[in-house]
């Protein structure tokens, strides 16, 4: 595996439960149809690098065959390292391939996530890793039918119940995982000192304005609706409050921050570290402020029972109480980030959804995104 160098330190990359689904089911495609397990898998990832990995447990019984790959998170601390992901693969009498999950992959049971309600928890990008992975080992085999495909997770029953999984209504098991295929090695103080050191090379280019977005979803949304340039942007992750302190350390006067509701919305609480580990309070912080406009009981009810802000968007959007309170939550949101300041500098945020776009921002956010397209 490739290795990258954080705070002094040589860190080695990992691989994700999805690439391990994928290779794992590209290794028993191959066994089936061929009779013969490959030594080792090479296995092409979305972030562009390769793995070379090697099939564990391969085997043919009922005309089922199946393999295991065992997950290295690298040097990133994760609690699904070192088990491994299986793949069961038999033909069918069509022409599709149909991935589900087995034993140790969890079971969806609420809406408002990347999976519909009773399918396996197994994310778009590696269901599309998986179906990849497959269709190579197809034409390599030359075959024309179809294959049933079930991914299991080693104790991923026992793992699960250390995550989150149970509180989004994801049961029994973990997710397969994974954007890009690939773990990088991030402990929190090297991340932190990533965006320090991103934040110094700005400001020494001359960039006046700190442009901070929590994730890919906030930096895609300023290139493809608002038109900055993704140069401008530093990915702060979590540590939204460290970002803005660093900001104001070094020197910038004008700070603007734009991310997803799902994580700016808890600075409505003063929540400023966004992790779900350190805070999690998105349906308290709409339920409270539907109370304070006079929702009804069955109104907050359905909203802390919500699991994602845009299911809370859904449950008000057609009532008079959805702007009120998405102006009552960006008020709070204001003041939260100028305390954070002293009210010393300017910070402006703009707050949106992909379903829903923008929801709430500051008065000077937008004069503050065109003078950011405007500095050279």
């Amino acid at each position: 595996m490739q290795t990258v160098y954080k705070n002094g330190k040589k860190l080695r990359y990992g691989y994700t439960t999805g690439s391990c689904a994928a290779a794992a089911a590209q290794a028993a495609t191959l066994l089936l149809l061929t009779n013969e397990c490959p030594e080792k898998i090479t296995l092409h990832t979305p972030k562009g690098i390769d793995l070379i990995l090697t099939p564990e447990d391969a085997k043919i019984e009922n005309n089922i065959a199946s393999c295991a790959i065992r997950k290295d998170s690298g040097d990133d601390p994760d609690i699904t390292n070192g088990i491994r992901i299986f793949s069961y693969v038999k033909k069918i009498n069509d022409n599709r391939i149909i991935i589900d999950g087995g034993q140790g992959v969890g079971r969806v049971t609420k809406a408002g996530l990347a999976n519909p309600i009773g399918s396996a928890a197994i994310n778009p990008k590696p269901l599309q890793q998986i179906k990849n992975a497959v269709k190579l080992a197809i034409q390599k085999a030359n075959y024309t039918g179809g294959l049933s495909i079930i991914i299991c997770a080693e104790n991923g029953e026992e793992i699960a119940k250390q995550t989150y999984n149970e509180h989004l209504g994801i049961i029994n098991g973990i997710s397969i995982l994974g954007t890009s295929g690939i773990v990088e090695p991030m402990s929190e103080q090297a991340l932190m000192d990533t965006i320090h050191l991103e934040l110094d090379s700005l400001y020494a280019q001359g960039q006046k304005i700190a442009f901070l977005c929590p994730g890919n979803y906030g930096v895609n949304f300023a290139r493809n609706i608002l038109g900055i340039e993704l140069e401008k942007a530093v990915k702060c992750s979590n540590f939204i409050g460290d970002a803005i302190d660093y900001s104001a350390f070094k020197g910038f006067k004008k700070i603007l921050l734009i991310g997803h509701a799902g994580k700016l919305i808890k600075i409505a609480a003063g929540v400023m570290n966004t992790h779900s580990s350190i805070a999690d309070g998105r349906q308290e912080i709409f339920t409270s402020h539907a109370a304070l406009l006079g929702a009804s009981h069955d109104i907050l009810k359905n909203l802390m029972n919500a699991i994602t802000i845009d299911e809370c968007l859904e449950i008000l959007k057609n009532t008079d109480l959805l702007n009120p309170i998405l102006e009552s939550i960006g008020k709070s949101i204001e003041k939260r980030l100028n305390m954070r300041v002293y009210n010393k500098i300017q910070v402006e945020y703009i707050m949106f959804t992909n379903q829903f776009g923008i929801l709430s921002k500051s008065d000077g956010a937008l004069e503050l995104c065109k003078e950011l397209k405007n500095e050279k």
